[in-house]
Formats: C-alpha cells, structure tokens, sequence
C-alpha cells in the first residue's frame, strides 16, 4: 500500500508540474520539484538511526550538494542557447554528476 501512495503522489507533483508549466507562472513549475520530500525521509532516518550529531553532518553536506544543483542549472541554461534540448540536458546531466562526484571525494577526503 505504500508503495502504491508514493507512486500517486509522485504522479500527482508531475501533474502539478505540468499544469504550472502552462500558467503565467510557468517559471514555478522549477520550484515544485524542489520541495525537499526526500530531505525529511533523509533527515529522519539519519537522525532516527544515527543521532543528531550524525544528522548535523548530513545537513552539512546537504548544503555543499546544492553546488552540483547549481552547476546543472548554470550549463543547461548555456547549453539550452547552442543545443538541441536532449543534448543540453544530457550535457547538464553530465555536469551534475561531474560535480557531484568532485563533491563526494573532496568531502571524503576532508572527513578522513
């Protein structure tokens, strides 16, 4: 059964989404993804499991994480100006993971 309501909820943000993306405020169709569904089952089980000292360092890093957010955001909006749509999105994409796994080594390295 729970399996069954994230799915439904899930289905139900990609239907706001795309009802926003049709309003004059098309641009907070960027915005709904952004509410932070997993932080809090992150937060919550992190905290739950490890304790709040464990879940500090969580919201710590959450914080460094939103630089790959940033840099996808920052070359799909180049690439969107020289590319096809696909491209530019699997070229962000690409970004993302580039950072990402740059944000992942450096915070293993300075946690060692």
């Amino acid at each position: 059964m729970g399996l069954i309501f994230k799915a439904v909820l899930g289905a139900l943000v990609v239907v706001l989404i795309g009802i926003l993306s049709k309003t004059r405020s098309y641009y907070l169709a960027g915005l709904l993804p952004l509410f932070p569904t997993f932080a809090l089952i992150a937060h919550y089980i992190v905290a739950s499991e490890r304790g709040i000292e464990a879940l500090r360092t969580t919201i710590i890093f959450g914080m460094w994480a939103i630089i790959p957010y940033f840099i996808y955001l920052l070359t799909l909006w180049y690439f969107v100006g020289m590319m096809r749509l696909p491209l530019a999105l699997g070229g962000a994409v690409g970004c993302w993971c580039l950072a990402a796994w740059l944000l992942i080594t450096l915070w293993a390295r300075s946690q060692a």
